[in-house]
């Protein structure tokens, strides 16, 4: 049953704060109506018997004491079908290449349950990516994380499209092309609009968009919502990759943006800080 509230009682940053009569589950999706008829989506962050704290994912600007707090009752789902290859969505998972919506075979929850690392099989499938210094020294593998790491102004999304142009299976490949396709989800977070435009360039220009999901978050997008891209970019993947049956490669960059979107919830919510001010737990978020 969905419950609405008009008892906001302060806006910090990206977080609205608002009373409630019982509690309310966390992680719960909330729509937020302002005075003119705009509705935001938000996702409640902090619930206690008495309040609740909202992140609001397209930003607080013309929300104030007169909106109304809708809680629908779910979690955020990420709408999962096939046709999602070749889309461009943004980072709360909206189609923003003019493509027709999308008509999801399923929905699920961003929130997956957790897997037992001791239960996973071995990996030892390896994956190709053409980049000699990875595959020789630190070789890729499915179902395992490869870090890159870079400087200020080092050309870091560049080998993250060369990446994601030319990564294969090559095992697969030997026996004749048989077996799982290839797909890349490909989650940009924070980054600006001139890297944007370079990005899709490179990925219609190379044909490398036919087999990708891109999700785009800008630097001028809520930061609220880079804490939502990339859970929404494993959604899609577990799904290409487990029901589907894909290989499929993830990538994710600019984490930095990530972490700072933390740090700017943690400031909203005046959280003890740690170290350069992030929150404590970034490193397990």
């Amino acid at each position: 049953m969905q419950k609405e509230y008009k008892t906001i009682t302060e806006i910090s940053g990206p977080l609205v704060f608002a009373e409630v009569d019982e509690p309310v589950g966390y992680d719960e999706i909330v729509e937020i109506e302002t005075p003119n008829g705009d509705v935001r989506r938000g996702q409640v962050l902090e619930s206690t018997s008495e309040y609740v704290a909202i992140q609001v994912f397209e930003g607080t600007e013309g929300i104030d004491r007169n909106s109304s707090v809708r809680f629908l009752g779910e979690t955020l789902q990420m709408p999962l079908t096939e046709e999602l290859l070749g889309r461009v969505l943004s980072g709360s998972g909206d189609p923003i290449d003019g493509g027709p919506d999308i008509e999801p075979e399923e929905e699920r929850e961003i929130v997956g349950a957790a897997i037992n690392p001791t239960a996973r099989e071995y990996p030892a499938e390896f994956i190709q990516t053409g980049v000699s210094a990875i595959d020789g020294m630190n070789t890729l593998v499915r179902g395992q994380k490869l870090p890159i790491f870079s400087g200020s102004g080092l050309p870091h999304n560049d080998l993250a499209l060369q990446i994601a142009r030319q990564a294969t299976v090559p095992e697969e490949e030997q026996a004749g092309g048989e077996g799982s396709e290839f797909a890349v989800i490909f989650g940009a977070m924070g980054i600006t609009a001139e890297e944007a435009n370079e990005f899709m360039d490179d990925f219609e220009r190379t044909g490398a968009l036919e087999r990708s999901v891109v999700f785009m978050n800008l630097a001028d997008d809520p930061a609220v919502e880079r804490t939502i891209t990339p859970r929404l970019a494993l959604t899609t993947a577990e799904y290409l990759a487990f029901d589907r049956g894909y290989h499929v490669l993830v990538i994710l960059t600019d984490m930095t943006n990530y972490c700072e979107a933390l740090r700017e919830i943690g400031a909203a919510r005046e959280e003890v800080p740690g170290r350069r001010g992030y929150p404590g737990y970034m490193y397990t978020d």
